[in-house]
């Protein structure tokens, strides 16, 4: 079994390094560098996204280089890059979609903003929005197109961040937030009321926007924030998720993490090394069914990782629910959900509830892939009421 797990490490590490700069993958599976730069994603060889001399002097949203892409009939959009803050609170360079439909906005005021969080869920570059919405390989095309044909701009940004940290709360919520500052650089309006969305890893980004919002960016006109599934507390998922059917996705997001938090590199031992090496390119397709690659003891330095001092500072630091959002959110969430349980949710609408927080959370039927059909249109309606001005405020739990 070992040997089986080290060939098939092997040959997933070849094909992650195909057409990449590393000049001796295998010596680097034999020996694992120390470097953290080796565990980043493979640059895309695009200068576009490499920051201007200086970019870090600029305040948080600032535009450093734009360019027109084609998207989907109906719409403009254009790509931005502009300035955020990492999960350290260090300058990085961070990217966007901004789609605008053709058809003028028919509704009262100024034209919605909608930040649209898809759940990216990956480690690779070739993952990221800002790669697959002009290629026509987007997974959740169809959400950006149901938003636009409403009228709204869509905000799409590449929330994890230029090293594609997976799961990382603080720098997913910076940059959704200063890609919406960005966005003011191609017509919208600082008046429009702005709404905040996204599933399960999209979640992510979108509660923590919500909930940074008003020390970060208290100047955007956030009318509401709706997500659904979200993954909120590492202590929760290394349960439902590590040794489960999800342990593919649970290595994957603690890779992230370990990207914003490189001191966790120390808790890996060689094979922990190396399954990073072999997962750092891969896009959420692979990483789902990716059954081998587990969290657990052959694979860490030291003997039980979760207890660990700077394991358990980062997941504290990354869950959800800390501080409180100043706009009203919705939350949907699977009763049957087994990958991200309903506990979660629950305690995050708790917490933000007892800090003063407006929090309606729904719990529908389903597992973690029905749930998101079942409770999407009802977060859409309520966020489109949000846009519309109609008030809301207190907290309930409704379930299904």
């Amino acid at each position: 079994m070992r040997k089986a797990i080290v060939l098939a490490g092997a040959a997933a590490l070849m094909l992650s390094f195909a057409g990449s700069a590393q000049a001796d993958p295998l010596q680097d599976f034999i020996s694992p560098p120390s470097d953290p730069a080796a565990y980043l994603p493979t640059s895309l060889g695009d200068p576009w996204f490499d920051p201007p001399a200086g970019y870090e002097n600029l305040q948080p949203g600032a535009v450093l280089d734009r360019r027109d892409v084609a998207v989907t009939p109906g719409a403009s959009s254009v790509q931005l890059l502009f300035r955020s803050t990492d999960s350290k609170n260090q300058p990085i360079a961070a990217s966007t979609t901004v789609l605008t439909p053709d058809a003028p906005w028919t509704g009262g005021g100024e034209r919605p903003v909608i930040a649209y969080n898809e759940a990216t869920d990956s480690l690779g570059n070739k993952c990221a929005p800002s790669y697959t919405l002009p290629r026509g390989n987007n997974k959740e095309i169809d959400q950006v197109r149901i938003l636009l044909d409403r009228g709204y701009t869509v905000v799409v940004t590449d929330y994890q961040g230029p090293r594609q940290a997976y799961s990382a709360g603080l720098v997913s919520g910076h940059t959704v937030l200063d890609g919406l500052r960005a966005s003011r650089s191609t017509g919208v309006s600082a008046d429009a009321p702005i709404g905040i969305t996204g599933y399960s890893g999209g979640a992510i980004a979108s509660g923590w926007a919500a909930q940074l919002a008003p020390e970060y960016a208290p100047e955007l006109n956030i009318a509401g924030v709706a997500f659904g599934g979200p993954p909120t507390d590492y202590k929760i998922l290394q349960t439902s998720l590590n040794g489960q059917i999800g342990s593919g996705l649970f290595t994957a997001a603690t890779i992230g993490l370990s990207r914003e938090y490189p001191e966790m590199r120390q808790l890996a031992n060689d094979n922990g090394k190396r399954l990073a090496l072999a997962q750092k390119d891969q896009c959420v397709d692979v990483l789902s069914y990716t059954g081998l690659l587990l969290l657990d003891q052959r694979n860490l330095s030291v003997p039980d990782v979760f207890e660990h001092p700077i394991t358990k500072a980062v997941i504290e630091e990354n869950r959800m629910g800390q501080k409180k959002p100043d706009a009203p959110v919705y939350i949907y969430q699977g009763l049957q959900d087994f990958l991200i349980p309903k506990e979660g949710a629950e305690a995050v609408q708790d917490q933000w509830c007892a800090a003063g927080a407006s929090v309606h959370l729904e719990e529908v039927p389903g597992d973690h892939t029905l749930a998101q059909s079942n409770g999407r249109p009802g977060a859409y309606d309520w966020l489109a009421q949000r846009l519309a001005g109609v008030p809301t405020s207190g907290c309930e739990r409704v379930i299904n």
